[in-house]
């Protein structure tokens, strides 16, 4: 008997060791994030950014972390309790468990599953109903106009990066995400695929909600949109739910595109960094075009967004599955397992 209870409970206690190894670090790199984000528009602003709690400002994440949690949570009167608190817990929950396929480097994932890519579509396609039923639960207009508009834009741009994410797939031959990666070893896919490489990274930051499509937490028409009721730990949640969203973004996009663990050049100096390392560094280059295009960039109009998604990327990603297929089929280039 204790035989059988000691073999139940070690899996049981390795996979929540792993899992922590992952949630861990990625808190406290979503924090860091937010301060790395605004030193960056800082500094291409021509101003300093945080400078005044911890030296160059290092512990300003923590200070507003303990701002928030420490503020009263105010549900609105009209409000739908339970599901306004469960919106942001949604939202969270479904930014981190997408890490769950993702691989760090040559056998370091937490579940090697054949059908990575299905489990990260289906994890993103959820991601909506967090903005959903936070813009009904508020009970207020400007929320739920948000919320609508939200919806819209991150089912338009789905469809475009399941498509492009399907061209990736004809060219691996594989849905594990370890596989896709192990196929960029001689060329990284955002080079015969450079088109829908640019396209993907537009609509990650539509998919992510962020800017130049920032449409439904439009400051000026929507006074921050579907969070525009929450407050404290609630809004907190939404807000890490956000920045850890865009590092899982970021992620997926270092492993279909830019090879994952492998480093660039296959020679000595290189080869010497570990594989995770060049992954995190990936992620980090990813997120600075984040950052970039929140300094640099207007804010489309809500018109101009749906048309870009509808008109542009969905018929463009469509039209390269299908010569990529056909490239692939002439030149007898389809892995054979």
């Amino acid at each position: 008997m204790a035989d059988l209870w000691t073999g139940m409970v070690w899996p049981v206690a390795i996979t929540v060791v792993q899992i922590l190894l992952i949630v861990v670090p990625l808190l406290v790199a979503v924090a860091y994030v937010t301060y790395a984000e605004r030193k960056v528009i800082g500094f291409m602003q021509l101003r300093q950014g945080p400078m005044t709690v911890g030296p160059y400002g290092l512990l300003q994440p923590l200070a507003d972390g303990l701002k928030l949690f420490v503020k009263e949570t105010v549900v609105p009167s009209g409000a739908n309790r339970f599901v306004f608190i469960l919106a942001p817990c949604v939202t969270f929950i479904l930014a981190l468990i997408g890490w769950a396929v993702i691989p760090f480097g040559e056998g370091m994932v937490l579940a090697d599953i054949n059908v990575g890519v299905l489990y990260l579509f289906a994890i993103s396609s959820l991601g909506v109903y967090g903005i959903i039923m936070a813009g009904w639960a508020s009970n207020s207009r400007y929320a739920f106009l948000g919320a609508l508009r939200s919806s819209a834009q991150m089912v338009s741009y789905e469809i475009a990066i399941g498509l492009i994410i399907l061209s990736v797939l004809i060219s691996a031959g594989s849905l594990n995400l370890s596989d896709i990666v192990r196929a960029q070893k001689t060329v990284w896919f955002f080079i015969p695929h450079f088109p829908m490489f640019m396209i993907f990274l537009a609509s990650i930051l539509a998919e992510t909600n962020r800017h130049p499509f920032d449409l439904p937490e439009d400051e000026a028409t929507l006074v921050t949109g579907y969070n525009v009721e929450y407050s404290s730990m609630a809004f907190a949640l939404f807000f890490l739910g956000e920045y850890a969203n865009m590092i899982l973004m970021s992620g997926i996009t270092s492993v279909l595109f830019l090879g994952g663990w492998l480093p660039p050049f296959d020679i000595f100096p290189f080869t010497l960094i570990p594989g995770p390392i060049w992954f995190i560094l990936k992620i980090c280059l990813v997120l600075f075009v984040f950052f970039w295009a929140r300094a640099t960039l207007p804010r489309y109009r809500y018109d101009q967004l749906m048309r870009l998604g509808w008109k542009v990327f969905l018929p463009a990603s469509l039209l390269w599955v299908v010569l990529t297929a056909g490239f692939m089929v002439t030149f007898d280039l389809l892995p054979h397992h």
